[in-house]
């Protein structure tokens, strides 16, 4: 379909419905309703082309891959908590961490053993980090941005071993390929690094936060922790409180599932052709990989714990509990998808590409397409669909006017790393707000005054750095 301003219609319903009704989920119900009536004009080819998209995106095999990681994930951590592997490990770190700067150097300090995905890490810390909050008087928002401030702005600053280096080398080939340059996309990947300013940026400001104790926002209101009605998860709550901490039950899953995922993730680069160790972690199916690794945690975990005299009931029963309490933050995410999907259909990457066209003198094209693509992915809420989206128009203006290459790259990079980070439709923020307990809206919004900041501070950068190229 060719593109029209309608394309934009389902997301700018989404965000003022859900900041007005401090709810996403009816939001995202209302922008897919209304994406598949601008394309079908009629009420019943409304509701028939609504569903079907919803199904088509729950049917996409990397979604499933996703929904299947992020439940048995919860599985996992269903399993670990009834055992007392959480409170074991909350009454050990307890002893050691005696003030709040530690237990945030913590956080920092476990990004080189979780670097593998944003998900990944924040699926690893989240439960953990929320245990210990009762310790220590520190703002709940505050320490969930912490946890997403260290994941996709350092992952995707890293040139490999990560889930996003395969994903952001093929989408850069492809738009030189479109283009006709003949230049290697993984040289000029690693060129575009030092230029993703937004996450150098928001890297910078989250260590500073750490360690000089800087308040960004108010505190967080008591109104927002009684949204949560009281006899919500009050049996498991009281169960949880009997259980015996044994911080061997935390340590023997996380252990195992942080090996697998190394092993795994060579495993799967080996077949897809890589010869070194590196370079299997680029050319790995990052999803896939992971997956396997919780599978056979899993199941070796659950043989671990009926060793230790874990009663197999109560594992098979708090196994479900752990992945269904996951269930809100996966229906969100497949909305999020099924509305992308309508956009798409609506001509939304035509119409953005042909509004802007290449009309940028060279020495802004780099800022130009870190504000369009920042503005843009803030409403989808993904890095890899703004990538995908910008990096060939990118490429093409930069090829067109003659601005720096790698740093319109670096740009496109920046860009979507800003509507990850910031939008309340980003996979991460549903997560953490979902497994920290927080209003997703509320946690969105004290997240989107430190993106803002970073994000002009990044826009100054991108129109002084071409002068040096000039």
């Amino acid at each position: 379909m060719e593109g029209t301003w309608l394309s934009l219609l389902p997301f700018l319903v989404i965000i003022p419905l859900a900041i007005w009704l401090k709810e996403i989920l009816p939001g995202l119900v209302i922008g897919l309703i209304i994406g598949a009536f601008c394309l079908e004009r009629s009420v019943l080819d409304t509701i028939e082309r609504a569903v079907a998209t919803l199904l088509k995106a729950i049917s996409d095999l990397e979604h499933m891959k996703v929904v299947a990681f992020l439940y048995l994930f919860g599985s996992l951590i269903g399993m670990i908590q009834i055992t007392g592997g959480i409170k074991g490990f909350v009454q050990w770190i307890g002893e050691k961490l005696h003030s709040k700067r530690r237990l945030l150097l913590f956080i920092w300090l476990t990004v080189p053993f979780t670097f593998f995905t944003p998900m990944f890490r924040i699926m690893l810390l989240s439960p953990v980090m929320k245990s210990i909050l009762g310790k220590f008087r520190i703002d709940r928002r505050r320490m969930a941005y912490m946890i997403d401030v260290s994941t996709e702005p350092i992952i995707v600053l890293l040139p490999a071993a990560t889930a996003f280096v395969g994903f952001m080398m093929s989408v850069v080939a492809g738009a030189l390929e479109q283009n006709g340059i003949h230049k290697s996309a993984y040289h000029l990947f690693l060129a575009s690094l030092p230029y993703n300013f937004f996450a150098i940026i928001a890297l910078f400001v989250g260590l500073m936060t750490t360690f000089m104790n800087v308040r960004i926002g108010r505190n967080e209101k008591k109104r927002e922790k009684e949204k949560t009605n009281q006899f919500h998860q009050l049996g498991l709550r009281k169960e949880l409180a009997l259980v015996t901490g044994e911080p061997l039950h935390l340590f023997f899953p996380l252990f195992l599932v942080l090996v697998l995922t190394f092993f795994f993730f060579w495993y799967s680069g080996t077949k897809n052709g890589a010869v070194t160790f590196f370079d299997a972690f680029s050319r790995a199916d990052a999803t896939l990989a992971m997956l396997m690794a919780l599978f056979v945690t899993i199941i070796a975990t659950a043989v671990f714990y009926l060793i230790r005299r874990q009663p197999l009931y109560e594992l098979i029963y708090h196994f479900f509990d752990g992945g269904n309490q996951l269930m809100a933050p996966i229906g969100m995410l497949l909305l999020v998808w099924a509305v992308s999907l309508t956009a798409d259909e609506l001509g939304f990457a035509t119409y953005i590409s042909s509004t802007f066209g290449t009309w940028l003198p060279k020495e802004v094209v780099p800022a130009a397409v870190f504000v369009i693509g920042s503005f843009v992915s803030y409403f989808i809420g993904t890095s890899w669909g703004t990538w995908g989206i910008f990096m060939p128009l990118g490429v093409t203006l930069a090829a067109a006017t003659g601005a720096p290459l790698a740093m319109t790259i670096g740009a496109v990079f920046a860009s979507g790393t800003f509507g990850a980070f910031a939008s309340p439709l980003g996979d991460t923020t549903i997560t953490t707000a979902s497994i920290m307990d927080l209003d997703l809206m509320s946690y969105a919004k004290y997240k989107l005054r430190i993106s803002l900041l970073c994000g002009i501070l990044s826009v100054i950068a991108y129109l002084i750095a071409p002068i040096f190229f000039s």
